[in-house]
């Protein structure tokens, strides 16, 4: 059992009846009374974020996780399915568990969060950015270009993003998986 001290980011931790990975800490002693850690934590089943304040020395439950790296392979109506590249066993994971999904394509390598003690999947993390092909991109419209202006295009996966007037269909684009925004086209 840990403390309050031990707060890091990325530690995993049961609160509430539920597993929570710390996004933001600090440490706070103020000049009058005792010290605090307030943070932001991140439940890894549904994705909810919620700030909490830990009083010093307040004991905490740590969950030991592990990580490792699966090949996203389908979806179905209710979830997705994924292949271990090690040993070719496969995992299913519910539609709540993944966040942005809609970015996810066959093939795309995915780090899944498994509780050590039973390797139950918690959650799964998309990398930073993914590579998708544009399929379908409104017309830009001539002398809109004054300000940074966007317009809408689907991508492979179905994903709608706002994209820079000059992207076309057949483009490769970057996208974040954290908010969905463009970040560059690739060549």
């Amino acid at each position: 059992m840990a403390t309050s001290n031990d707060i890091r980011k990325g530690l995993c931790i049961e609160f509430s009846n539920d597993i929570f990975k710390v996004i933001e800490f600090l440490h706070v002693k103020p000049g009058k009374g005792p010290a605090f850690v307030r943070t932001k934590l991140k439940s890894v089943t549904n994705g909810k974020v919620l700030d909490n304040t830990f009083s010093a020395g307040h004991k905490i439950d740590e969950v030991k996780v592990i990580t490792r790296k699966f090949q996203y392979l389908y979806d179905d109506e209710n979830g997705f399915h994924f292949m271990n590249n090690d040993d070719f066993s496969q995992l299913y994971l519910n539609k709540e568990m993944i966040e942005n999904s809609q970015f996810m394509k066959a093939g795309e390598e995915v780090t899944i969060i498994l509780k050590e003690v039973d390797e139950t999947p918690l959650s799964a993390e998309l990398p930073q950015s993914v590579y998708l092909d544009v399929i379908e991109a409104d017309p830009g419209v001539k002398g809109n270009t004054a300000t940074n202006a966007l317009k809408n295009a689907i991508v492979e996966t179905g994903a709608r993003v706002m994209v820079p007037l000059f992207i076309e269909p057949g483009d490769r684009i970057k996208v974040s998986t954290e908010d969905g925004s463009y970040l560059e086209r690739v060549k």
